[in-house]
């Protein structure tokens, strides 16, 4: 049967050693809409409440990058850990930057990553950056320069940590030749689980801490997410032209929040947490990341811990028959 558990519970990440609980904070649409892959306007101060009432909650981690907003959500979680009681940690990529018109471009080359680090050093306000991912494999002929980049940056104090995100198994084992990877950011959420094949037993043989990201499937695992909804988002929310949520796709995502809605209304818990709790049930996951942009939304997802599911509930949540005991 489905039960609550605490949410300020640590585990370490990986070979890093990093100690972070299973959900951290997800600063993408603290960066607003004003960039390729912007999320709509967004207030500044809902944003710093929001970090400060997660941090209040138990929350140890907070993920950002260069890309969102352009700098944009990397000031803002500075200006919020900087008033911040107990200092959580801060994670932040790079490799992805402005092309002057708002959409992004990839970049790998040494030069242009030591300018990033820099660049989000000051604007978060911290001496050494807790852990720095290259954001994307792209171009994929600069992994390696870009890879042996953070690997000096590291040597130099300016990183604590350095992982990948979006890297398949190929791609993580070209990187850990030349260092090993201590962490890995991949998508993960009932509509897509692809990494679940290869690169999560892979991940788990090699001790790789993975923090999944868009584990609510970007809003449409909150129960929230209607035809309707996605009309009226404004026009500069990235989501209004995915596919995911357009039809056919919108239909076979909302018959998934079908599933999770029994186990929400028995917990009184919201469906965007048994969503998110779900990832967190691979023995390769060690924490979630999960976007916030106002305070009450942290307090609806996050006030009563996460829920721990049994196999039968398992089964009913992704559609298929329980595993014998």
């Amino acid at each position: 049967m489905a039960r609550l558990v605490p949410l300020g519970e640590t585990v370490k990440l990986g070979r890093s050693g990093l100690q972070v609980t299973k959900v951290g904070f997800g600063a993408w649409a603290l960066g607003g809409g004003d960039w390729e892959f912007g999320w709509g306007p967004q207030e500044e101060r809902d944003s710093i409440e929001a970090i400060e009432r997660a941090l209040e909650l138990g929350v140890n981690w907070i993920d950002t990058a260069a890309a969102y907003g352009f700098g944009r959500s990397e000031r803002v979680v500075g200006k919020a850990v900087a008033n911040a009681p107990t200092k959580p940690l801060v994670f932040t990529k790079c490799s992805l930057l402005d092309d002057g018109q708002g959409r992004v471009r990839h970049c790998l080359k040494r030069d242009s990553i030591r300018r990033e680090a820099e660049e989000s050093l000051a604007r978060l306000g911290v001496e050494a950056i807790d852990l720095y991912q290259i954001h994307w494999p792209i171009p994929e002929e600069e992994i390696e320069e870009g890879w042996e980049t953070l690997v000096e940056l590291r040597e130099e104090g300016l990183l604590r940590h350095i992982g990948v995100s979006n890297f398949d198994v190929k791609q993580l084992e070209r990187v850990g030749a030349i260092a090993p990877v201590e962490t890995l950011q991949p998508p993960y959420s009932l509509i897509d689980r692809r990494i679940e094949r290869e690169i999560l037993p892979y991940c788990r043989e090699q001790e790789i801490g993975v923090i999944v990201y868009s584990p609510m499937g970007s809003g449409l695992l909150t129960g929230k997410i209607t035809a309707e909804r996605v009309a009226a988002l404004p026009d500069n929310d990235w989501r209004k032209r995915d596919p995911r949520f357009r039809e056919p796709q919108l239909a076979r995502h909302l018959e998934v929040v079908e599933r999770l809605k029994p186990i929400a209304r028995e917990l009184g818990v919201a469906v965007g947490t048994v969503a998110f709790s779900w990832t967190l049930h691979h023995p390769a996951v060690h924490g979630a990341i999960v976007g916030f942009r106002r305070p009450e939304q942290v307090e609806e997802l996050l006030s009563q811990g996460i829920v721990l599911l049994d196999e039968e509930e398992l089964a009913a949540i992704e559609g298929r028959a329980p595993q014998p005991v």
